[in-house]
Parts: C-alpha cells; sequence; structure tokens
C-alpha cells in the first residue's frame, strides 16, 4: 500500500451499512463524522497525476463518492454538481471520486461536458475509499456519499446514501457549502 491507505485487510468492517439493489453490502473503514479532520487520500486525476486533499486547501470541498461514471445515478448526479459547480463561485471546487480508470473519467467528461467538477479515480489505491469509510468491501467499488469539508479541513456535512441506486440530497449538500463561504 501506501502511506495514504492501510492494508485493507486491516480494516474495520461495517456490515449492511448499506444496500445495493436492496442487498446488503460492506463498507470498509470507519464512518467519516462532522467535526471531524477530513482524512487524507491520495487519487488519480484523468492526466495520472496524483492529488490529495491538501492539493485543495484554502477551498470549501464539496467530495462526491459515486460507484461509477458509466451508469445512469452516477451520471446524473456529476452532471447536477458540475451544474452547480459555475453557480458556486471559485472558492467552492467540487470532487466526484470512483474507482474508474483515469482514462474512462476522461473520456466520460468530454462525452458528458463535464468541466466544472474534479473527477478523481481511486483506482489505484483505494485511500479515498479505505480513508472515508466507504469502499464496499464485495464490489471494491466506491459507495455513494457526499462530504462538505470546510477550509480549515473539518468535515462539516456527511451523507451515506443508504441504497446506492438513489441520488443524494444534494440542496442539502450544496446549502451546507454555501453556508461557509
Amino acid at each position: 500500500m501506501n502511506e495514504f491507505a492501510p492494508d485493507e485487510k486491516t480494516l474495520a468492517e461495517r456490515k449492511g451499512a448499506i444496500t445495493f439493489f436492496g442487498n446488503p453490502l460492506t463498507l470498509l473503514g470507519e464512518a467519516v463524522i462532522v467535526g471531524q479532520k477530513a482524512p487524507p487520500f491520495l487519487a488519480l486525476d484523468g492526466d495520472l497525476k496524483p492529488k490529495k486533499l491538501e492539493d485543495f486547501d484554502g477551498k470549501v470541498l464539496i467530495i462526491a463518492s459515486v460507484p461509477s461514471l458509466d451508469t445512469q445515478v452516477c451520471d446524473t448526479e456529476a452532471r447536477r454538481f458540475n451544474a452547480e459547480a459555475s453557480l458556486l463561485g471559485a472558492d467552492v471546487r467540487i470532487l466526484v471520486l470512483s474507482m474508474d480508470l483515469p482514462f474512462a473519467q476522461k473520456r466520460w467528461c468530454a462525452a458528458a461536458d463535464i468541466d466544472q467538477v474534479v473527477t478523481l479515480s481511486d483506482h489505484r489505491y483505494a485511500s479515498f475509499g479505505s480513508n472515508w469509510g466507504v469502499l464496499i468491501k464485495e464490489l471494491r467499488l466506491l459507495a455513494r456519499a457526499v462530504f462538505v469539508v470546510g477550509r480549515d479541513g473539518l468535515v462539516k456535512y456527511v451523507e451515506l446514501v443508504p441504497e446506492g441506486t438513489h441520488e443524494p440530497h444534494y440542496d442539502a449538500a450544496i446549502n451546507a457549502a454555501k453556508a461557509l463561504l
């Protein structure tokens, strides 16, 4: 592994934390809670460049984790956050993380005209998934969740979507981010 991701075999298991088409799944890692310091991660952007949480220091972050951008609900979610990003201004960055390969994310963004959110791939290290408690053990995908992190590096909002085929509460996350501006 690396300094950003613990060995998956040592992670806490949260059985039945979410469902996918009604079937219970296990999440690996501790649940992130409001008020805690945002956990570190190392992911790759569309150009295979490493990105860390601190690369976005000074910004209010909306961080959405999704199973795969090539699915209908994830596509809808990323498009919605892309539309909202331009309305939030330069002090807010929206990150969308998935286990999709960086090449697939880049292709999808080009095809979907996604240019306001930053897509990051967690496929190599699974450090976002394991450190943020959203790595699905059975599928090695990320659970659908939305986090808001303040400029102070503290988590201000958390939504773990209980059913993976459902969309998050966009307005709640967006309002949480706006309250930090």
